[in-house]
């Protein structure tokens, strides 16, 4: 990858951009500044060319190794519940994929440490955030469901794949007052989006809607 047409053209043009947006404001997404980076950044070069037509359609689209870029609906609203703890310094993201949650949260938050375990997709996702100029960005190779104590502890954690249940390991990682969005549950069952927050008393969990994710594997692809 050389070259990324950032302005797009036809189907993936600004007006085909605002339409998106509007469909969001529509599906209840208020947070305008989630709103205004959705907006502006292109999520077309976050898929390969045969399918960056359909980038501004509110749909989750493949992007190899039985990975999806998630749909902008899911996005926003993951990155709505993300911020609306107030504003964020340190968070972690649990599965890279494309890179496109990756560089939403990177213009939101003060730095990113996104973690992926399929290295073909991380390289793809580290160009694209380089051609989009988010130096505020940590990637790093490894099983996301163990996240990356070594950077930790973080003030918000937000994971792109769904865990049958919360994984301890990423609970030790978020500070007092910090937040975890996750999707929980057996992907050919029940998911729901969940939101934990940490308190200095314990853990306080809140359902938010049904969901469909990919599983949260272990291991690494090299």
């Amino acid at each position: 990858m050389t070259t990324l047409n950032l302005q797009g053209i036809g189907m993936t043009s600004q007006r085909t951009r605002d339409r998106l947006i509007q469909r969001l404001r529509e599906r209840g997404i208020e947070d305008d500044a989630v709103l205004k980076v959705m907006r502006a950044t292109p999520r077309h070069i976050f898929l390969d060319e045969a399918l960056a037509h359909r980038a501004y359609e509110d749909s989750s689209l493949p992007i190899g190794f039985q990975q999806t870029l998630s749909q902008p609906y899911i996005v926003a609203r993951m990155t709505e519940l993300l911020l609306a703890s107030g504003p964020k310094s340190r968070v972690l993201e649990v599965g890279t994929g494309s890179g496109y949650q990756t560089a939403i949260l990177a213009q939101l938050v003060e730095r990113v440490f996104s973690v992926e375990r399929i290295r073909p997709l991380q390289e793809k996702a580290r160009e694209r955030l380089r051609h989009l100029r988010l130096h505020n960005v940590h990637l790093r190779h490894a099983d996301g469901g163990m996240g990356w104590p070594q950077r930790g502890p973080f003030d918000a954690i937000l994971s792109a794949a769904a865990p049958e249940v919360v994984p301890q390991d990423l609970l030790d990682q978020l500070d007092i007052g910090g937040r975890l969005v996750i999707p929980i549950g057996k992907q050919n069952g029940q998911q729901f989006l969940v939101v934990y927050d940490k308190t200095e008393n314990g853990v306080v969990e809140q359902q938010i809607e049904p969901v469909t994710f990919v599983p949260l594997l272990g291991g690494v692809v090299a």
